[in-house]
């Protein structure tokens, strides 16, 4: 029998209720974060907007709290960037992770300014002085220049962080983080007093991306992941999933028991942070962004978009004055009246929630 098609927005759909989107969900910070299979985390607050988005009554109190009291971690993870994980998903999926960021170290201007020298050496000194303290990328450099002073300081210090498990510390990614304040690292052994040895096979992996983020194409999973090998991990798995194909005839592999809400469901605005996982979690973006702004879109990841009708329709920022905050709207095109309603009122619940030690709130859309 030949495999039911989803249209595009239907996979939108699924991915919405997936994430959290299609309403706000009675789950504790950490449960909503493993539902994600991770959040996107290179902004230190962007998780804090996340969650706001998708959960009832979240606190940013409930995030700090996890990173602080080590519950939570933030560290490399999927394509060699920086995730927010829950402790027990880190450990666990952690060491699947270890052949895409070997690649990554491989695939490197650091690797090459290293090119002939015993590297195993400069990571085995990294994570020795990692263990010792947490250290920012300046403090290991010029700590490993002093053992190779004739190598480049910072490849050494890229050496001795991309391959080894760990994670930023605290302040880090809670409340007390400083504007432009550097991160700063240390070995998970060192901040769990566990290590993450386990299975490297992708599988488990793989199926929480399903989870969270399916139907999906093979190059999907390997653009969310940046695994090789991808089609051969899903032929294995094939007889624990279910498949559909999508409008361009492409094969779709799911969970047997994946939502998919009827295409028709109400999607109300949602205001993301910055590098939202739906935005980089696909090969394909077509499901989140329209193609006329697809390159404007992923050209900008790094900017707050807004959601409209489970689509990208626009991009979002905060300005803080001394008494007023000002939630500056970019629509991408003109909104509806009704649209515009719903997007206003939603931006005031935001300003709420980020900017309440302002007296005034204040809401601008461009023309």
């Amino acid at each position: 029998m030949a495999d039911a098609v989803l249209t595009t927005r239907a996979l939108g759909r699924a991915m919405l209720e997936r994430q959290l989107l299609l309403r706000r969900h009675s789950l504790s910070a950490a449960e909503a974060i493993e539902q994600l299979a991770g959040m996107q985390a290179q902004e230190p607050h962007a998780p804090y907007v996340g969650l706001w988005s998708r959960l009832e009554r979240f606190e940013a109190n409930d995030l700090a709290s996890m990173i602080e009291d080590r519950s939570a971690v933030r560290a490399s993870m999927m394509r060699v960037t920086l995730h927010l994980m829950t402790t027990r998903d880190y450990l666990s999926l952690r060491p699947a992770m270890q052949p895409v960021l070997e690649r990554g170290w491989a695939g490197s201007p650091f690797a090459r300014e290293l090119a002939g020298m015993d590297v195993d050496a400069v990571v085995a000194a990294g994570r020795e002085l990692l263990g010792q303290r947490p250290l920012t990328r300046a403090q290991l450099s010029a700590l490993l220049a002093e053992r190779w002073p004739e190598r480049d300081a910072a490849s050494l210090a890229y050496a001795g962080t991309i391959v080894t498990p760990i994670v930023q510390v605290p302040p880090r990614g809670t409340l007390h983080t400083r504007p432009g304040g550097q991160a700063t690292w240390t070995t998970i052994e060192a901040w769990l007093g566990r290590s993450v040895d386990g299975d490297h096979a992708p599988d488990e992996l793989v199926l929480r991306y399903l989870h969270a983020f399916g139907p999906a194409t093979v190059s999907d999973v390997r653009a969310w992941s940046g695994l090789t090998g991808t089609r051969e991990v899903m032929e294995r798995l094939r007889p624990r999933l279910r498949t559909f194909r999508d409008d361009a005839d492409r094969e779709l592999f799911d969970l047997p028991d994946g939502s998919l809400p009827d295409p028709d469901t109400p999607a109300p605005p949602r205001f993301l942070p910055e590098f939202d996982n739906i935005l980089v979690a696909y090969g394909d973006r077509s499901r989140v962004i329209p193609e006329a702004y697809r390159k404007q879109v992923v050209n900008q990841l790094g900017r707050p978009t807004l959601l409209v009708d489970g689509m990208v329709r626009g991009f979002w920022k905060i300005e803080r004055e001394r008494e007023a905050a000002t939630l500056r709207i970019e629509p991408l095109e003109p909104l509806s009246a009704d649209d515009a309603k719903a997007v206003a009122a939603e931006g005031e619940r935001l300003l709420a929630f980020a900017a309440a030690d302002h007296a005034r709130h204040e809401i601008d859309v461009a023309a």
